[in-house]
């Protein structure tokens, strides 16, 4: 049976909804339509010579080498990032749900990443890792390996990767581990009584049933990777060495802000928009349908 809710004024509905769509309105639409308005504008920094170029900031920043860089190192970012955090999420997961004494404390514990601010979790791994005094870095060079983020791109790539990763992992350890516990353990007993092994139960019951959660949270990372992590690169390594660790939102504040070229900054954002809207639609048109609920 459904269940419907009927309101007695037909205009009850609309004004519960007004908060959410002003802050909507303010804080995306207005400042989204605003961002498409000034790309096709060249100005100064202080906005008194503006002028109408049409679509000359975006042939200019298809033709740019460093900017078209950045999009191959936002991709190795964005996917080190969000398999890391699943990956290592889910494993945690696991074992926290197998736990018996002490369960509330280790998914404390767990969680504590995810309330870090992103540029304290940079300056965390940034220390961690520094070439002189990081207790990361030492190890590193007592096994053999010379670290060094501020002279090699790809050492400053695997510290933000890591850094950025860290961070979400606590997010989505929780959704997994509510997703296991929601799962009937009749089926788990059942497929254990017919001599499955637990390697054989985890992924062939368990891993199949997270399949909402899983994708849900491919979404969240692939966001998060692509907007939330401005605050570790620009703590850590602030996109260099030689834009190594340059990622399409912070090309964006340091042509805008650096740069002070607000009309092909401008540019940037709305592409980045473009680009996760439409990874998003793909998600939902094509993952979405492996997805049963």
């Amino acid at each position: 049976m459904t269940y419907r809710s009927h309101f007695k004024h037909k205009t009850l509905p609309y004004l519960l909804l007004l908060p959410q769509l002003l802050i909507t309105a303010v804080f995306f639409l207005w400042p989204a339509t605003r961002a498409v308005y000034q790309s096709f504008l060249r100005q100064d920094a202080f906005g008194l010579n503006i002028t109408w170029v049409g679509l000359d900031n975006f042939a200019r920043l298809l033709n740019d080498r460093l900017y078209l860089q950045s999009f191959g190192t936002t991709i190795v970012f964005t996917v080190a990032v969000a398999f890391t955090a699943l990956a290592i999420g889910l494993a945690f997961a696991a074992a926290a749900d197998w736990v018996l004494r002490g369960s509330n404390l280790y998914r404390g514990l767990l969680m504590l990443p995810y309330a870090v601010a992103p540029a304290v979790a940079g300056v965390l791994w940034f220390f961690m890792f520094n070439p002189s005094l990081g207790i990361l870095a030492n190890f590193l060079e007592a096994i053999g390996y010379d670290w060094n983020h501020y002279l090699n791109g790809r050492d400053a790539l695997i510290l933000v990767i890591v850094a950025s990763a860290w961070k979400q992992i606590g997010y989505c350890f929780l959704f997994f581990l509510a997703g296991m516990q929601s799962i009937p353990k009749s089926l788990v007993e059942a497929a254990a009584i017919d001599g499955a092994t637990p390697r054989h139960r985890f992924w062939s019951i368990i891993f199949p049933l997270l399949g909402p959660t899983t994708f849900f949270l491919i979404v969240i990372n692939i966001v998060y990777a692509f907007f939330d992590t401005f605050g570790v690169i620009h703590a850590t390594t602030a996109g260099g060495p030689i834009q190594a660790t340059s990622i399409l939102v912070y090309k964006v504040y340091v042509t805008g802000f650096i740069g002070q070229d607000l009309g092909s900054s401008a540019a940037q954002s709305v592409i980045l928009m473009l680009i996760v809207i439409g990874l998003t639609f793909i998600q939902f048109r094509y993952l979405g349908r492996r997805v049963h609920y």
